[in-house]
């Protein structure tokens, strides 16, 4: 791996993009899920400092923006999916805007908003780079189907849609291509896995470790054995899709689906900087921040700093 002494000034340690140029895209979206509050994640994730954090890391900052997300007047449910109509339009909006992000030479760099816009910025990351890899770090595998889901909430069907799994594929979807394989996906963190989906994960052997792996293993040799995994050779885009659920709840409180026993901050960084280390990362999404559902401002305080804690790590910031 890349050591931060082995990079000449100069050097982007990223190897599929020119320069250290990151774009922001600030997805204030709810849709596919039923909590409010997801929607300001965005705004809060900013305010914290996100924008002058990364310009100290030698980021150049190309745009930073928030898309806007308009439900439609009607939106029947499809079967047991909710809201389709409105995370399919929002997501496809997403999809075209990391794609234009990447085209432009920048780092897409997304912030929700809740786990279903990563049926977009998977997306849009796979069309640029169709033999990247997925690292999903989250509580839950999110690849549920719209046959398998037990809620409809679409924020816990992502993994599917990209992935080909919904069969039929529902209309509103359509415009999703299956871009993603199996052999591509790694889970770290895992510690609420509906039956459903632990049926999908062992049909189509997907490497997934949940926090018993952790534990049993540490975070260094289960990052190892991720990447070996879906990466053997270190060679392939990386795109990191990252739920701060996985964060164990003291130390990310104000999210929807809060679940104990998950990642220690320091553990969730590790993951970060060690993708970070491998020079591939080619994209990246952290979502599921709900300031609303914090108890008090130190909650939410805690679960943004920890956010942008994440964000750093994987844009290159280290220890020493």
């Amino acid at each position: 791996m890349i050591s931060p002494y082995d990079v000449e000034d100069g050097v982007v340690p990223y190897r599929f993009y020119d320069k250290k140029n990151v774009a922001i895209l600030g997805c204030p979206f709810n849709g596919g899920q039923a909590r409010v509050g997801v929607e300001t994640g965005p705004l809060h994730v900013l305010e914290h400092g996100l924008e002058q954090q990364l310009q100290s890391l030698d980021w150049t900052i190309t745009s930073c923006k928030n898309l806007t997300f308009t439900p439609p007047a009607s939106d029947p449910d499809e079967g047991k999916l909710k809201r389709p109509r409105f995370v399919s339009e929002s997501t496809h909006k997403v999809a075209s805007e990391v794609a234009d992000i990447i085209k432009s030479g920048s780092f897409p760099l997304t912030i929700g908003g809740d786990h279903s816009l990563a049926i977009g910025t998977v997306s849009g990351v796979f069309s640029q780079f169709p033999d990247a890899c997925l690292i999903w770090i989250d509580a839950h595998a999110d690849i549920n189907t719209p046959a398998s889901t037990p809620s409809g909430n679409i924020h816990g069907c992502p993994v599917s849609f990209v992935m080909g799994l919904a069969d039929p594929c529902p209309p509103q979807f359509e415009w999703v291509k299956p871009l993603l394989k199996a052999n591509k996906l790694a889970y770290i963190g895992l510690r609420d896995v509906d039956a459903g989906e632990r049926e999908i994960l062992k049909k189509h052997n997907i490497a997934a470790y949940s926090m018993h792996h952790v534990d049993k293993f540490g975070i260094g040799k289960v990052v190892e054995m991720a990447l070996e995994k879906v990466n053997p050779d270190r060679s392939a885009p990386i795109h990191l899709s990252l739920d701060i659920d996985a964060l164990d709840p003291q130390h990310a409180p104000a999210t929807g689906t809060p679940v104990r026993g998950g990642l220690s901050l320091r553990e969730a960084c590790y993951i970060c900087e060690a993708l970070a280390e491998t020079g591939n990362l080619a994209g990246m999404d952290i979502m599921e921040c709900n300031p609303v559902l914090g108890i008090d401002e130190r909650s939410v305080t805690s679960t943004i700093s920890a956010a942008c804690s994440l964000v750093r790590c994987a844009m290159g910031e280290t220890l020493l």
